[in-house]
């Protein structure tokens, strides 16, 4: 009885463990803090309901293109002969980038610099696409999705941790359509700094599991 305690305890420690690791990387990768301004200059022609409107559909179509790269992504990947030693390894240089253009303040400059304002669904580009399912995002989920393997309910969990960031997204969004005036760059550039930090430990731990898995 005690040793059957013991295993539920660790099960549960073990999926709780999974969540938070799952929430950290996609928090991380899409940035809804960071991507909030972006939202903001994006959507400044459009009144208040329709810049509730694209959040809700910018958030929704962002999360089924990284559902759809969580189910398939493997599968294509492994079609193109791409070994996950390798799409790791891509994959932490990728975020390290990233990273650095966050430490640095470049990536929310760029992002304004590619954005198409002019666009008649702005929901799909470049919020959806690129600005929240971007190359890091995509090559998070799959990472992710490989690295938790078969068991359904821990994909559950992580898919649960991407959907929870996806609502925090939403919610950055409606609240920078609602008080504009609270948008403050500086707390937002401290703690995009903060995420890159973060995020450029995670691009190296990425590049060192690759180059161990191909080793092994």
């Amino acid at each position: 009885m005690f040793y059957i305690r013991n295993k539920k305890v660790s099960v549960g420690l073990a999926m709780v463990e999974i969540f938070i690791q799952s929430f950290v990387l996609y928090f991380v990768v899409i940035d809804p803090i960071g991507s909030a301004p972006i939202f903001f200059v994006v959507t400044k022609n459009l009144n208040l309901n329709g810049k509730v409107k694209t959040a809700f559909n910018s958030t929704i179509i962002a999360f089924l293109v990284l559902i759809f790269f969580a189910v398939l992504g493997n599968y294509i990947f492994n079609h193109l002969s791409i070994t996950f030693p390798a799409l790791k390894i891509a994959g932490g240089i990728i975020l390290f980038l990233v990273s650095l253009e966050m430490l640095f303040n470049k990536r929310r400059e760029r992002k304004k610099k590619d954005a198409n304002f002019d666009s008649d669904n702005i929901s799909v580009f470049p919020l959806a696409i690129p600005l929240l399912a971007g190359p890091a995002a995509i090559i998070s989920v799959v990472v992710s999705v490989s690295n938790i393997g078969g068991n359904y309910i821990n994909q559950i969990i992580g898919i649960s941790s991407l959907l929870l960031v996806m609502v925090i997204t939403f919610v950055a969004f409606f609240i920078v359509s609602r008080f504009e005036k609270i948008v403050n760059e500086k707390l937002i550039s401290v703690f995009s700094s903060i995420i890159a930090i973060i995020l450029a430990g995670l691009s190296v731990q990425y590049v060192l599991d690759g180059i161990n898995e191909f080793l092994v």
